[in-house]
């Protein structure tokens, strides 16, 4: 026995959610119905994130911005991240009009209150920004967590050292729960899986399909239309060498590692590969781990308006592009967390009065698919961390007249990578 624990122990999260969603196709498809227990997995699995998800919202924002320092030499690099985000969430919208989803939910339910007009979507979401903030909480009230975590990150600017350690303790805390209950997602996603398969049959796969090609493709256009016209208006030279060198360095890396801050050093060797200026890849990279999440505005925004589909909630183009800037905002806390951006979710389904309980079905569903569409994800997001420091480097080039060639190595590295192996080969 200790030696299957010690076995799937030493499997990586990924490879055990492959399993896990195997074996509950599998039992879903060949076995018995109404498995109790099996249903019973996935419905403590997605009750755990509810419990959990509305604290990691909170003290994950509040320390964010007690801490965060923005210097004046990143004012490019911080721009084109904020817009990048900004045009994956509206990618993602336009996409989700133009091609919408619908979910098979175990319980659907019905919509808190659904907008009718732009003046009730207004009042609503204003209403729910000043709601006090314990009843925030206790209701899952994601819009009001966020406005009173972003009021006392602000506020915590001003207050002691110890004070800020204290909620920088609390956000660590929630984090390694949200870690524990995230390394039972094998089991959740084998009780998810079994529920959706036995209930609807095979053809639930193709409903996921759909979903996943979605986000896909929207992640692939924000790599290779978005990111690229966003450093063609900034270095006035073809983008594309740049944008596939970032996407083979360091996209390919984050793919497999899964991990925006585990690709940090990948990303730190392409920028001295490239011959960029040390004082500004050393900052924007690290930064970017942590609010450059294009990736993360898509995943939201997709799953999100899948929900109000699935809830046959009418959007409206005012609705829309508020979905748009908080999915942008909301996308910059997913970093550091395992399934962050899932989590983040039921924050952009309050909009249209869709209840946690049937947001926290939807992050299911997004653990589900979780396999493909989060390596994805963390590619997009890593590899445009290096391409928009380059770009940023790039710029202040162009400004001062110094010729550059977008994604080549350095001459300068090239000849001391040389000087390196002449020694090495010396020294042999």
């Amino acid at each position: 026995m200790k030696a299957i624990v010690n076995a799937w122990t030493s499997l990586s999260l990924i490879k055990r959610i492959v399993i896990g969603l195997i074996i509950g196709a599998l039992i879903g498809l060949f076995g018995p119905k109404d498995i109790i227990v099996i249903e019973l997995l996935g419905t403590l699995f997605v009750n755990a994130l509810k419990a959990v998800a509305p604290l990691l919202v909170f003290f994950l924002v509040i320390n964010a911005l007690s801490r965060t320092k923005l210097p004046k030499s990143m004012r490019t690099v911080i721009a084109l991240y904020v817009i990048s985000t900004l045009c994956a969430a509206f990618t993602a919208v336009l996409a989700s009009f133009a091609f919408p989803i619908t979910l098979t939910l175990a319980d659907p339910g019905e919509a808190e209150a659904i907008p009718s007009d732009i003046g009730e979507v207004l009042m609503t979401l204003l209403n729910n920004m000043v709601a006090n903030p314990v009843d925030a909480l206790v209701n899952a009230n994601y819009l009001g967590i966020l406005v009173w975590a972003i009021v006392l990150g602000i506020a915590m600017r001003y207050t002691s050292e110890a004070t800020r350690d204290f909620f920088s303790n609390i956000s660590h805390a929630i984090s390694a729960i949200v870690r524990w209950v995230i390394a039972c997602a094998p089991f959740g996603i084998l009780g998810l899986i079994y529920t959706s398969v036995s209930e609807n049959g095979p053809e639930i796969f193709i409903e996921y399909g759909q979903l996943l090609a979605v986000l896909l493709g929207c992640m692939f256009f924000v790599a290779l239309v978005v990111n690229p016209l966003l450093v063609f208006l900034n270095i006035r030279k073809n983008p594309y060498p740049l944008v596939l060198r970032c996407l083979k360095d360091s996209g390919i890396t984050a793919f497999f590692t899964r991990s925006s801050a585990a690709n940090i050093p990948v990303n730190m060797d392409l920028c001295r590969r490239l011959g960029l200026h040390k004082d500004t890849y050393s900052v924007a990279i690290p930064l970017g781990a942590t609010i450059n999440m294009a990736g993360a505005a898509v995943t939201i925004s997709v799953m999100s308006m899948a929900a109000a589909h699935t809830m046959g909630i009418d959007i409206n183009p005012v609705t829309a592009a508020i979905l748009c800037v908080l999915a942008a905002v909301s996308a910059c806390g997913a970093s550091g967390v395992a399934g962050g951006s899932l989590m983040l979710i039921p924050l952009c389904c309050s909009l249209f009065g869709i209840g946690n309980d049937v947001a926290m079905q939807v992050v299911g569903i997004g653990f589900v698919i979780g396999v493909i569409q989060d390596s994805v994800e963390t590619a997009i997001n890593s590899s445009s961390d290096a391409l928009f420091s380059a770009t940023a480097d790039y710029k202040e080039r162009r400004k001062a007249g110094v010729d550059f060639k977008p994604g080549k190595d350095s001459p300068e590295w090239k000849s001391l990578e040389t000087a390196n192996a002449e020694a090495s080969s010396d020294a042999a």
